[in-house]
């Protein structure tokens, strides 16, 4: 049996406090998602568990000889070795052995020592099936979608999203005993991100991972470590699991704490009423000492804020939404779309799957009408009113002015207290709202974007990406404000939950700008179509 435990550990910044007196011990073959709100400490706590920084108080305790496994984020750290030799890098005793062994077989005058170490090295490599190191490396490769044919490229060579699924495979490379990942669904596609939960599920070994993709955690946890109130909370079961239980712990204490505060006020009541009276003061000091032993739950404020959102329509659809007939849009000469024709009709939620980014952006743009395709036909209906959430919105954060200033532009009410109420929604309250949207964070511009969309109450969404820089909360938020919303939906997402549990057609455009158009889940068509890619 592996060890990894956490004894009385704790992590404080000055006066602030993330978590304290945190102990916990993790299992063989489990896997264990860990959530909280930005900021709460998340990739911190896997820092202190690799032993990247230390943590205020406490010790992290690994079973001798367990090699620890990191997903590394920066992107560029390997450019100067091979694709395989990178990833077989993520077993630093194997590599040192293959090295080592070079080395000394690259010497012009080979001694009997040499010969002697060399003989070493060679059982230690056998020992841990050094043989197969290649082969291994290429299979975790070709799993997580990478060609072969890039396999024996530099990494300086491959571009970001194919460097993100060489550093996942280094991170899995040679059964590490504990696993750390960090958004390792980042950059991913739908077909990587699928492997990846089949080889997780399979996984003998620990796993401790980080992600804000509900679908994936639903998938791989079979427990959730909360970070909040200042503590690490251990729940046996998945997200939803997890998320139904905080739910009804924090009614529980709030039912409690109101059924106590009842008992209080009946017993202040009688002790008021009756301390003067002879005949009844016994009562009175008895119930007294009831009074003092009620004790309320210190129900401590949740780091997690969840924001409101509601997409309201200014009026309704009619038959005719949008359509487009063979449309066709070039960059650079290389087709993006080609020969395109869609109808989306006013009960429709499209998501625009596959990897070919910029194509399900340059439609989502051609839709929104602020791009013009090289040739084809748009018609839009004479009730539609588009509002278009753009991948890339810093050009609606240039001018230096406030929030609330920002908004009012968008608004054709300039009541001041009625533009504070959808920034409100988004958790710009206070002096939150008076910030200069030009020092706005990704996740704050994201959150300014949808109090705009809200004001704006379009018939037909257009979403490029809206959970890019979003915290879990928002994305949840998020989630339940589409599923209400009664207008024609068209987004593009990499997020699973939001595709499968909104849409209720899928439009995957391949690389040569070609589509394919099914009115089936998303589940259905991973089962039906996930092979022939």
């Amino acid at each position: 049996m592996k060890m990894l435990k956490v004894n009385d550990v704790s992590l404080r910044f000055q006066t602030r406090v993330l978590f304290d007196h945190v102990n916990l011990e993790f299992k063989d073959d489990n896997c264990y998602g860990i959530i909280g709100a930005n900021g709460a400490g998340k990739s911190t706590f896997l820092k202190i568990l690799s032993g990247e920084i230390e943590s205020t108080k406490g010790e992290v305790m690994i079973g001798k000889g367990e090699r620890i496994s990191v997903l590394r984020q920066n992107h560029n750290e390997f450019d100067e070795y091979g694709v395989l030799e990178t990833v077989i890098m993520g077993d630093a005793e194997l590599y040192q052995i293959m090295k080592e062994k070079e080395a000394i077989y690259m010497k012009p005058d080979f001694s009997m020592e040499d010969g002697m170490r060399a003989a070493e090295l060679e059982a230690k490599f056998e020992e841990k099936n050094g043989w197969q190191a290649e082969s291994d490396a290429a299979v975790l490769l070709v799993g997580l979608g990478l060609s072969n044919a890039l396999h024996e490229k530099k990494m300086s060579e491959l571009e970001d999203r194919d460097k993100v699924k060489v550093l996942l495979a280094r991170a899995l490379f040679g059964n590490p005993d504990i696993l750390l990942l960090d958004e390792p669904t980042n950059g991913l596609d739908e077909i990587s991100i699928l492997w990846l939960e089949e080889f997780l599920i399979n996984f003998k070994n620990t796993v401790l991972v980080v992600s804000h993709d509900r679908h994936f955690l639903n998938k791989v946890c079979t427990h959730m470590l909360d970070i909040d109130f200042e503590k690490i909370t251990l729940f046996v079961g998945n997200y939803d699991f997890w998320y139904q239980s905080s739910q009804l712990i924090q009614k529980q204490m709030r039912d409690s704490n109101k059924r106590k505060e009842e008992k209080i006020k009946e017993l202040e009541d009688f002790i008021r009423r009756f301390s003067a009276n002879a005949s009844k003061s016994k009562q009175a000091t008895s119930r007294k000492k009831s009074l003092e032993k009620i004790v309320l739950e210190d129900i401590k404020p949740s780091s997690r804020k969840y924001p409101y959102m509601q997409f309201e329509l200014e009026r309704p659809l009619g038959k005719e939404v949008i359509t487009l007939e063979k449309i066709n849009y070039s960059m650079d000469g290389e087709p993006i779309l080609q020969n395109l024709n869609l109808t989306i009709r006013p009960n429709d939620k499209i998501a625009l799957i596959g990897n070919n980014e910029m194509a399900k952006t340059a439609l989502l743009k051609i839709l929104a009408g602020e791009l013009k395709p090289d040739s084809g036909t748009i018609k839009i209906g004479s009730s539609v009113k588009v509002s278009y959430f753009a991948k890339n919105h810093d050009a609606y954060f240039e001018d230096p002015v406030s929030l609330i200033e920002w908004l009012q532009n968008y608004s054709e009410v300039k009541d001041e207290s009625f533009v504070r109420g959808f920034l409100g929604r988004m958790l710009f309250s206070g002096e939150e709202s008076l910030k200069r949207v030009t020092v706005l964070s990704g996740g704050e511009k994201v959150r300014a974007m949808f109090s705009k969309i809200m004001l704006e109450k379009g018939n037909v969404l257009l979403l490029d990406e809206p959970t890019n820089h979003l915290d879990i909360e928002s994305i949840t938020a998020l989630n339940e404000g589409l599923d209400k919303y009664r207008g024609a939906l068209v987004y593009a997402t990499f997020d699973q939950e939001l595709i499968q549990s909104i849409s209720n057609r899928l439009i995957e455009i391949f690389e040569d700008g070609t589509i394919r158009d099914k009115q089936i889940s998303y589940e259905e068509y991973l089962q039906k179509y996930s092979s022939a890619n």
